[in-house]
């Protein structure tokens, strides 16, 4: 059963809009000083009240080309880009769930990713704002979600947030310095929540491969050596986002790969 091309389309534009305001979250969010509410969007550059034509996700970037038109100081590519991917992730949620539970489930829980990407990515911080409430909204989700089940949740939870805390103070232990935040313990947490203990696995291998050859050509390039830091949580994100949407087949893939036999 496939979704309806028109839902599809309505998702989108649902996810583009919702995107714009994760472009206000991030870039109030760690600011514990502003709000995420008032006062209405304005250029960070010059602080002039954008018009409503001025906020139109994606078109007005490109009918602006990319510069405020009161300052005419460049736009950030990642406002086009954060508002892309929030409408291609609520579009393929659309097509991949339908009309259900899962899809409105599954939208917060990737709107909460994204937002925690770019947060990351700039202040090396994940706010405990979103990955706490996130670790109780995954619990109540999996009660009512068809994908996940509050036994998984609940061992996903615990395991998620365990193993990583474990290996942050094996760190401490023997480095006698910190490597891995706190932010990075509650997300796996929040993750094991949300997608269920079979998850982490996965999500523990790919963010670990992917985020050491990062980390390897960060070396080579800061030539900073063991000094060199680098955000896990973007990672741990973008693991969980791929589990969202191809759980089936990679734990088919696991499961061959463990078993060497067709399931």
């Amino acid at each position: 059963m496939t979704s309806d091309p028109v839902l599809v389309v309505f998702a989108a534009i649902f996810g583009a809009i919702v995107g714009s305001f994760l472009n206000v979250v991030i870039l109030r969010l760690p600011d514990q000083e502003q709000s995420i509410v008032f006062p209405a969007s304005h250029c960070p550059e010059c602080s002039a009240t954008l018009h409503w034509y001025e906020n139109i996700p994606l078109f007005s970037y490109l009918f602006l080309r990319g510069k405020c038109s009161h300052c005419h100081v460049s736009i950030s590519i990642q406002y086009p880009l954060v508002e892309l991917m929030m409408a291609l992730l609520a579009a393929a949620l659309m097509y991949r769930f339908q009309l259900s539970i899962a899809t409105a489930g599954y939208f917060l829980f990737c709107a909460a990713l994204l937002v925690i990407i770019f947060v990351d990515l700039h202040h090396q911080i994940i706010p405990d704002v979103i990955s706490l409430p996130g670790i109780l909204l995954g619990v109540l989700f999996a009660l009512v979600s068809p994908t996940v089940t509050w036994q998984s949740s609940l061992i996903g939870l615990f395991v998620g947030g365990s193993v990583l805390y474990t290996v942050a103070f094996l760190y401490v232990l023997f480095r006698k310095i910190d490597g891995m935040g706190g932010g990075d313990i509650k997300l796996l947490a929040m993750i094991g929540a949300w997608l269920g203990w079979q998850s982490l696995p996965f999500v523990i291998f790919f963010s670990s491969l992917t985020g050491s050859i990062v980390g390897l050509v960060a070396m080579l390039y800061q030539k900073k050596g063991g000094r060199t830091r680098i955000p896990f949580g973007p990672f741990l994100s973008i693991a969980a986002l791929i589990y969202t949407f191809y759980s089936g087949k990679i734990l088919y893939f696991f499961h061959l790969y463990l078993t060497g036999q067709w399931p």
